[in-house]
């Protein structure tokens, strides 16, 4: 479904039905880029069909898919295209020019190559547990999620506030206990990959690939005040992933156990030849026991502190974390802060 991932909360939100929901997702459908047009982006069909749903609902888990296309000049192309130009006004008036001319000659060139360009294009997958109050977006990078979060929120036209999910225990503060310690919290296991850096200017950095982790030396280097920017693990021997400081989600994959049981799922995939439906099913089925296990493996939610109101309805910049706060014990019925509506 994705191999990466960030985790949001939905911490209010009057949920339309899924057909008025479809209704302002075919309002803001993709189209591709115009000839000089540098981007564009809009929802897709979830499945990959044309003309079909533009929200799946499979076992009450919504899936949406975001699609981004971009044109790019080469930088390259543009310098000497921008270059050319110069010469020739420095030819005939005896100056060069700078500043504000060259950015508009600039503007001029990228103008005239875009419809040449070729298109490159991305999907981003959102998932959505309306139950839970999870949403996941398929993305590596805190930015990349929080652009897809954006327009969900503007596509809801108020009443969706989402944020990233804040734990008691800093991950990087909870990867150093563990490694330090040689001991994975309940239910998970410490893989074979690690990044380490020094949280100071100089910004050393020891990196561990298909290494056992289970050595002094690991533990030596937290001493030394080396922080986990990475970690590699699974959890109940069914799902792997790599998790971030920035408590991201990446290399997702299912082990064996899991993807064994497959074939025993045949009413999941009974509605399409492709195998979407098992696919959805099999992927969410697991990850709505992974990430309360992994919140509640980090101290719980971070609780708002009392008489603070609720934020926008936007996503935050980047993820805050407070290790001395007290949780909600990884509930994914709880809520953080305030109550939610389903």
């Amino acid at each position: 479904m994705f191999k990466n991932a960030l985790v949001y909360r939905i911490e209010h939100w009057e949920a339309p039905g899924l057909a008025e929901l479809d209704q302002r997702l075919q309002a803001a459908r993709f189209v591709e880029c115009g000839a000089s047009q540098a981007e564009s982006v809009g929802w897709v069909e979830p499945r990959g069909e044309a003309h079909g749903a533009m929200v799946e609902s499979i076992g009450g888990q919504w899936v949406l898919r975001l699609a981004t296309e971009t044109k790019a000049v080469p930088g390259g192309v543009i310098k000497d295209q921008v270059g050319k130009k110069l010469d020739a006004i420095e030819k005939d008036t005896g100056r060069r020019p700078k500043g504000k001319i060259v950015k508009e000659l600039k503007e001029e060139v990228i103008h005239q190559l875009l419809p040449r360009a070729f298109p490159k294009r991305s999907d981003t997958v959102v998932w959505i547990d309306p139950q839970a109050h999870w949403l996941l977006v398929g993305a590596g990078s805190v930015k990349k999620a929080d652009a897809v979060v954006t327009r969900l929120v503007e596509l809801m036209g108020g009443g969706l506030k989402l944020g990233l999910v804040q734990t008691a225990l800093a991950p990087a503060t909870a990867m150093a206990t563990w490694l330090a310690e040689k001991e994975a919290p309940p239910g998970f296991t410490i893989d074979r990959e690690c990044e380490l850096k020094q949280p100071d200017s100089e910004k050393a950095t020891v990196r561990y690939a298909r290494h056992t982790l289970d050595i002094d030396e690991v533990g030596e280097h937290v001493r030394q005040g080396k922080l986990p920017t990475q970690l590699a693990l699974s959890w109940a021997d069914r799902v792997s992933f790599v998790l971030t400081e920035a408590l991201t989600l990446k290399k997702i994959k299912l082990l064996d156990v899991v993807l064994e049981g497959r074939g025993a799922d045949a009413g999941a995939a009974q509605k399409d030849e492709g195998g979407f439906d098992a696919d959805v099913a099999l992927f969410t089925g697991e990850l709505r026991q992974l990430v309360p296990a992994l919140v509640e493996a980090l101290g719980g939610l971070q609780l708002r502190p009392a008489g603070v109101p609720a934020g926008p309805e936007s996503p935050p910049s980047a993820p805050q974390r407070a290790p001395q706060h007290a949780g909600t014990g990884g509930n994914p019925d709880v809520a953080p802060w305030d109550s939610v509506a389903a």
